[in-house]
């Protein structure tokens, strides 16, 4: 189990990230607040997606032994309005898309590409986002 620790002061929003030896800031933009001192939740959450997309793409790619020469992908988080099923024919919820684009570099036959795009869906944080989540919160001393 890996542990990251986040600290943050009560008056804003930057935060202190700690992940094993590596340190760095999460922020939200000025525009809702924030001192824009690092990505904002969502971009690192965005960030983790597309890191283990690429990751898991290319050591595929690796293990088949195909030119590829390397991965980008693209990723934009929007909030959505559905009907809620459920609610009043009124109240409408909000639905999280995530969509990512990814465009491989090589001299990769189309089966090969379509194939890279299926195992894609498979990376860990993609099954662990796509997945039921529990989160255990408790207060500490």
């Amino acid at each position: 189990m890996s542990e990251v620790v986040v600290r943050g002061s009560g008056a804003g929003f930057a935060q202190e990230i700690t992940a094993g030896s590596h340190h760095f800031k999460c922020d939200e933009p000025v525009a809702v607040g924030g001192t824009d001192a690092g990505p904002s939740p969502y971009d690192l959450l965005l960030a983790a997606l597309g890191a283990c997309t690429s990751m898991t793409v290319a050591m595929y790619a690796r293990r088949k032994g195909w030119p590829l020469e390397s991965v980008t992908v693209h990723l934009r988080h929007k909030k959505i309005y559905v009907e809620d099923a459920v609610a009043s024919e009124t109240r409408q919820a909000l639905l999280d898309r995530i969509e990512r684009d990814i465009h491989f570099t090589g001299a990769l036959s189309e089966e090969q590409r379509a194939r890279m795009v299926e195992i894609a869906e498979k990376c860990p944080v993609h099954r662990t986002l796509t997945s039921k989540i529990e989160i255990v919160t408790r207060e500490t001393e």
